[in-house]
């Protein structure tokens, strides 16, 4: 801890003190201010109890003892559920403890890659799409020869089963291929949305796993695309669910005066998604959005991006925070502003 900590008060760098033990003893209002706590719940915290602080804590016996700085990259860092910040952060010995200095950044290196997804993800999708036609048309004719020379009831049951998901896909793919116009936005409730993702959830996992809602009530109606919103939270839940969880939670909120890409809103909707799974494995921390990026050998790495590209259709964003255990996707959506009429198409 400084001698002088007043002299570093002054400093628009959020820094923190820590002792031996890792619990942060003393910190500038830049830090405080930054994450959006107040100085009082940080004092005495251990870095385990802030979001994110157990990358700082597993740092640490890895910083020099010759003044030299210990460089972490993109470290997020929040508390209380409040949406992460990104910072590159700078370890430093001094006296007993460590010095933690704080460069803010972006969450993603260079250009967020979501502002190309509907691109990427539409160019990656339309060369799969072609790429299925060919076999699906093979599968097509090889199930209609079949079904001319199967007699048994049970063999053309199962050749009619082959022939109608061979019609679905095809289905997927033309509208791929040639989507369909998005529809206006229609006033609608979220937990309207959040209710149909329960059911889905319970009728796939059943009894495994327990969904949990935190909903608040006084939540207004927003303008959007229920059946999207629909598929973005199902996606969410999915992955959760994909990744060992035995718990999910459903969680709403207001908050105000939000920044959502360059647009300040005076009112927004946060939905999170948590769980209780394996987390997000690090090599994918930084490509966890990007099109065909997947975890598991048979994912399709679509359900994220897709997420994604839902939440901007509505003016929204979606981040998470992860660790083993306790992994959190945010969804925010901004409400209309109460002089607006809410009947309005955007």
């Amino acid at each position: 801890m400084p001698a002088d900590l007043a002299a570093f008060d002054r400093l628009a760098t959020p820094l923190f003190w820590l002792d031996a033990e890792g619990r942060i003893t003393a910190l500038n209002p830049a830090f405080a201010s930054w994450l959006g706590v107040s100085a009082r719940r940080l004092i005495g915290l251990g870095l385990a109890e802030l979001d994110g602080g157990e990358r700082i804590a597993s740092a640490l016996p890895r910083v020099p003892y010759d003044e030299q700085a210990l460089r972490l990259q993109r470290v997020g860092l929040g508390f209380g559920g409040l949406t992460a910040r990104f910072a590159d952060v700078w370890c430093v010995r001094e006296g007993g403890g460590v010095r933690v200095e704080l460069h803010p950044v972006e969450e993603f290196p260079g250009e967020d890659p979501v502002t190309a997804l509907p691109q990427a993800l539409s160019a990656s999708l339309r060369g799969l799409a072609h790429e299925l036609r060919n076999p699906l048309a093979g599968l097509k004719g090889a199930a209609q020869l079949l079904s001319r020379r199967t007699s048994d009831a049970d063999s053309r049951e199962l050749v009619g089963l082959i022939a109608s998901e061979v019609e679905r896909l095809n289905g997927l793919v033309d509208r791929i291929l040639h989507p369909a116009a998005p529809r206006p936005f229609e006033p609608m409730n979220i937990h309207a949305v959040l209710e149909r993702v329960r059911q889905l959830a319970e009728a796939e996992a059943g009894w495994s796993v327990k969904v949990v809602r935190d909903y608040d009530p006084s939540l207004p109606d927003l303008l959007g695309d229920a059946d999207r919103l629909t598929q973005a939270v199902w996606n969410l839940v999915r992955n959760a669910l994909e990744s060992g969880a035995t718990t999910v939670g459903l969680r709403t909120r207001a908050e105000h005066q939000v920044l959502i890409g360059d647009r300040s809103h005076r009112l927004a909707v946060r939905v999170e998604v948590g769980d209780d799974g394996r987390g997000v494995p690090e090599d994918l921390v930084e490509r966890l959005f990007l099109p065909l990026v997947s975890g598991r050998a048979d994912g399709t790495g679509l359900g994220l991006p897709l997420a994604q590209q839902i939440a901007r259709e509505h003016g929204g964003s979606l981040a998470y925070r992860s660790r083993p255990g306790h992994t959190v996707f945010t969804v925010l959506l901004p409400l209309p502003d109460p002089d607006e009429d809410l009947e309005a198409a955007p």
